[in-house]
């Protein structure tokens, strides 16, 4: 079981990472044609305007708490988006979703060099890199998954949609059960499952190793 502290520190290090994840995806769609994030002041790293008390605080550090530390979800507030703003509606859905998993894989490479090539770096300063990078890869394999909301379900629907239009409203008709298959996939482990392969397989291919701090670290998932 984690200590508070170490909790704390994981939740700071969650709060940001899916904070530059919505940040990328308001910027994206600002650049595609749709100013709604820009205008709702969505686009800054404050943290203040991007804290869902449920989903940024309370339910991750629940979560982080009774799992011991085994695993976490949150999310940031998600930014606006309006699709009627793009000039192409299947290409702009695409780009916009895949642009927050992108950002926590880029936030999880750029934790991982400064790590190998860094070594005069004090052990609390490399499990703090470590941490970071595995919940940034975390947070990017678990919302390409086809659930909605999560940004794997407008991936998926934009790339049908090349086939059938229709096929993206229709896809969308499922979101308001989103929570319910989420859930599910939490309680029953089979998130944790699908998580652990692509996890080890990018932590490997970023440190060139699973580094020994992931074993040692007291705020890990």
């Amino acid at each position: 079981m984690m200590d508070p502290l170490g909790i704390i520190i994981f939740i700071v290090i969650l709060l940001f990472s899916v904070i530059f994840h919505e940040v990328a995806h308001g910027l994206v769609a600002d650049r595609l044609g749709d100013p709604t994030a820009r205008y709702a002041g969505r686009l800054t790293l404050n943290p203040i305007p991007h804290i869902d008390p449920l989903w940024s605080i309370l339910l991750p550090g629940l979560m982080l708490y009774l799992s011991g530390g085994t695993f976490v979800f949150g999310a940031a507030k998600p930014v606006p988006v309006d699709f009627r703003n793009f000039r192409n509606l299947k290409q702009g859905m695409f780009l916009v979703a895949i642009a927050g998993p992108l950002t926590n894989l880029v936030l999880a490479a750029l934790c991982a060099l400064v790590y190998r090539f860094a070594p005069e770096l004090s052990t609390i300063a490399k499990e703090l890199l470590v941490t970071t990078s595995q919940l940034n890869i975390v947070l990017a394999v678990f919302n390409m998954l086809p659930v909605p909301p999560l940004d794997g379900s407008k991936v998926f629907a934009s790339i049908l949609g090349f086939f059938n239009r229709e096929f993206i409203y229709k896809f969308f008709e499922f979101e308001r059960f989103g929570f319910i298959f989420l859930v599910i996939l939490i309680t029953t482990g089979i998130a944790q499952s699908i998580l652990i392969p692509p996890l080890i397989f990018l932590l490997t291919f970023f440190f060139g190793g699973i580094p020994p701090e992931l074993f040692t670290q007291g705020y890990g998932v």
